[in-house]
């Protein structure tokens, strides 16, 4: 494992709630750890692998968290120690999952479970090995057409990976994460989005947005997921600014904290600008006082002061992926 493995491997434990890998898996593949049969002893084993998987992967955090906030202060193992120490608690969950698969080469879950342990260690190609063993041996199961779609969307061809999210949306049209999902790839891809799906431009920004829309049908209560929506419209022109402006103000009615509802003051105050609601964007950004925003506040401050955007529909240039002080650092 190297340090890009760890740098990803925090900035998913970080930028992630505490909670049980199982609680993971199961909001970003859809696939239950409910144990389907309490009977059968391999799903009873599989339930303590994945509780020891959970264990591993918090311990981990833990380290790195604390050997973060050493280092801050000059002190801390070297990274190449703590490597060593991650990798070694890391290997004897891979050993657990492929003895578990040596005895139950047919367990559909084994494999998926493994591949999500893979895949949060940085061994994508693997990971996709043991999806793609888990979606033949089980392929009703909508969390492995899932997972291979985020493997083809990150690693091509994209075309995969819009149909393999159709696939898993077919087979189980409850699973707001499929629709997020896919939304994100369509919207991400939109060279690919057009060829595959016959759409000029605007029209696959109204795909990505509708499967957005729908995914947060099923969940409205997902702030993260308000956000990955109402971020969407950067990215189109003409900025449409009512619709950013009811997407903005429909994730800060799902915000949990003073944090995130502070980081959406700040993207309210930039579409406001924008659109020339110059009095509504002082409000939003008197209301910023988290230190971590106060150089984009300083910025958009500059711009209203100047009335840089009276009538044009133009952002004001501050970086538009910046939504939330960090809580932890990755």
């Amino acid at each position: 494992m190297n340090d890009l493995t760890i740098g990803l491997l925090s900035a998913l434990l970080a930028t992630n709630q505490p909670q049980a890998v199982s609680n993971l898996v199961q909001q970003q593949t859809g696939l239950s750890v409910a144990i389907p049969d309490k009977n059968d002893p391999a799903e009873l084993e599989l339930q303590r692998l994945m509780t020891d998987d959970d264990a591993a992967q918090a311990e981990v955090d833990k380290w790195i968290q604390e050997n973060n906030a050493f280092a801050a202060s000059g002190a801390g193992e070297s990274k190449e120690e703590l490597n060593r120490r991650i990798l070694a608690r890391f290997d004897s969950v891979r050993k657990a999952y492929e003895d578990f698969l040596r005895r139950y080469p047919n367990n559909a879950r084994g494999h998926l479970a493994y591949g999500s342990f893979l895949n949060d260690t940085g061994d994508e190609e693997d990971a996709a090995a043991q999806y793609e063993k888990s979606r033949q041996l089980d392929p009703k199961n909508p969390a492995a057409w899932n997972q291979l779609a985020n493997y083809y969307g990150e690693h091509g061809p994209t075309t995969n990976a819009f149909i393999y999210y159709a696939k898993a949306i077919e087979l189980n049209s409850n699973e707001p994460v499929y629709y997020q999902n896919l939304a994100t790839t369509v919207y991400l891809f939109r060279k690919d989005a057009r060829e595959f799906y016959g759409l000029d431009e605007p029209q696959v920004f109204d795909k990505a947005l509708a499967l957005y829309q729908h995914a947060m049908k099923l969940d409205p209560d997902n702030f993260p997921l308000a956000t990955d929506y109402a971020m969407s419209f950067y990215g189109i022109r003409p900025l449409r600014t009512n619709d950013a402006l009811v997407a903005w103000t429909n994730a800060l009615k799902v915000a949990h904290d003073d944090n995130e509802r502070e980081g959406v003051f700040i993207h309210l105050a930039r579409i406001k600008i924008a659109a020339g609601y110059f009095d509504e964007a002082q409000a939003q950004l008197e209301a910023v006082t988290n230190t971590a925003f106060a150089g984009l506040k300083e910025r958009l401050e500059r711009s209203l002061e100047k009335h840089e955007y009276p009538t044009t529909n133009q952002l004001p240039e501050i970086p538009g992926n910046i939504l939330i002080a960090p809580t932890n650092t990755p």
